[in-house]
């Protein structure tokens, strides 16, 4: 949450020429804003709306090349990890320094009411765990730019590519 999933998803879309999707604005798109939707439905509601955003992906024969953006909480559903496994997945890694000022800030983000570097710490011990089971790629994105990042990024797109096309 708050590692710039969404700002570096697009840039990285744009460069590469292919579709960005954001799993939290379809739902936003869809169903009207998730504070709202949290508020009258709860998280599992949302949770079962979020898996069924990545599936509208993911879960087809021939996926078409795109970069799709998931919520935090997202991997936590056995379902979407499966879909997962179909993908290559990129973890942006960040420490809470790096996301302190965007989360504290942010008042827009139901799982961070209250203490909200306190509840990033606690999500990030329970979701880092599988964040690092499914990743291809780990990417830190706590000391560049976008535009360093994307680069950076492509380059270990490209690297993996290279691993998958000679694998046995």
């Amino acid at each position: 949450m708050a590692v710039g999933k969404s700002v570096i998803g697009a840039e990285l879309a744009r460069v590469l020429g292919v579709d960005f999707i954001d799993t939290d604005q379809r739902i936003v798109a869809k169903h009207g804003p998730i504070p709202r939707i949290f508020g009258a439905r709860g998280e599992h509601h949302f949770r079962q709306l979020e898996a069924r955003a990545v599936a509208d992906v993911l879960d087809t024969d021939k996926p078409k090349p795109v970069v799709l953006s998931l919520g935090g909480g997202a991997v936590l559903d056995t379902g979407t990890q499966q879909l997962l496994g179909r993908a290559t997945v990129v973890f942006l890694q960040a420490t809470v320094e790096t996301v302190r000022e965007r989360i504290v800030r942010n008042t827009g983000r139901p799982l961070l009411a209250g203490d909200p570097v306190k509840a990033w710490m606690r999500l990030a011990a329970v979701r880092i765990p599988v964040y690092s089971r499914l990743a291809d790629i780990t990417l830190d994105v706590s000391n560049s730019s976008v535009p360093e990042l994307v680069a950076e990024l492509i380059a270990m797109l490209d690297a993996e590519q290279r691993k998958e096309n000679t694998a046995p």
